[in-house]
């Protein structure tokens, strides 16, 4: 089948042929352009940095991914950026693919183990001031989940590197499975003050294989069952459960975000994104902090779970159309 028939108007995959079309043509189509690095991070942690440089560059966009996630599982997207002639600049956040990880964690390789949210922002940081640096201008934000958490404190300080910014479901404040935050919190901290920090929160059990779709943040199955299947063959890929530091550092992080004057500090155009079916994030913080941003519109995306870019094609497409449109500076 030739790729024009595997392919809509975007550059996304459609959902009938999606396997075969993401090893065939959109994983040799980002290979051809790509370059991939270790870079020093904050406190000189290597961080994995991949660059694809597109044809007639228009600018570039720095995708920022969430919890457990890597640059791998971006691919569709990044495709379809370069074939807009977006360059893309994308990395494995610390404790994540094939980026440095704590010794604390042990032999523990899917533990998702962070100290302080601000070596996130850090390495975040870093990257803006050096390789993003060398890419075309101007410059856009992706961001989802965790990594929205992490581009929104970054932002609120650094206002001034980005043209635009999209928030894909972020993670202002994460769900709590219903227990009281001051209570979350407590466990937490004595956890860490334990020096237990590193360890396992209770009730996460280590990666143990392919996963169950109706489980997932994804709700385009086509797409959550490429992306299992790399997951479940390369170690590097299988993060999943957070250790009581995380989960401490992820339950503070609403407070810095939603602090007087943080949002109203992000004058560049912003389109915040909300999944209508989110099991992972709260909805009340995500829309306290897309009303207090000056440039900021906050959009509800029907039908879709907690990854809305592994929507099924009637959700991905007209929304990730619209993304388009926003970097190309439509209103």
């Amino acid at each position: 089948m030739e790729a024009a028939n595997r392919l809509n108007e975007d550059g996304l995959v459609l959902s009938g042929c999606y396997a075969e079309t993401m090893e065939e043509i959109v994983r040799p189509g980002l290979k051809a352009c790509r370059t991939d690095e270790m870079v020093k991070g904050f406190e000189d942690r290597p961080l994995f940095v991949s660059r694809f440089d597109a044809e007639a560059p228009r600018g570039t966009v720095m995708i920022v991914h969430g919890f457990t996630e890597n640059v791998e599982k971006y691919s569709e997207v990044i495709y379809s950026l370069l074939r807009n002639h977006w360059s893309v600049l994308a990395y494995d956040q610390r404790g994540h693919g094939r980026s440095w990880r704590s010794e604390k964690t042990g032999e523990d390789a899917s533990l998702t183990h962070v100290d302080h949210f601000e070596e996130y922002e850090k390495d975040l940081e870093i990257l803006c001031d050096g390789l993003l640096r060398g890419m075309p201008q101007p410059w856009m934000l992706f961001s989802h989940s965790m990594g929205g958490a992490v581009s929104g404190l970054f932002l609120e300080s650094r206002g001034d590197v980005f043209e635009r910014a999209v928030f894909c479901a972020p993670m202002i404040a994460p769900r709590r499975n219903g227990i009281p935050l001051p209570a979350a919190k407590a466990i937490c901290d004595t956890e860490r003050k334990l020096g237990r920090g590193a360890k396992r929160m209770l009730g996460s059990k280590p990666y143990d294989g392919p996963e169950r779709f109706e489980e997932s943040a994804a709700s385009g199955k086509e797409r959550f069952d490429w992306y299992d299947a790399m997951k479940a063959s390369t170690k590097a890929f299988q993060n999943n459960g957070p250790s009581y530091s995380w989960v401490g550092e992820a339950l503070r992080v609403t407070e810095q975000l939603l602090r007087e004057g943080g949002p109203e500090s992000i004058r560049i155009p912003v389109r915040v994104y909300g999944a209508e079916q989110d099991g992972s994030v709260l909805q009340e913080e995500q829309i306290l902090f897309a009303e207090r941003l000056p440039n900021g519109q906050r959009e509800v995306v029907p039908g879709s779970r907690h990854e809305i870019y592994r929507s099924p094609d009637a959700v991905l497409f007209p929304w990730w159309h619209r993304i388009l449109a926003f970097y190309g500076g439509e209103a």
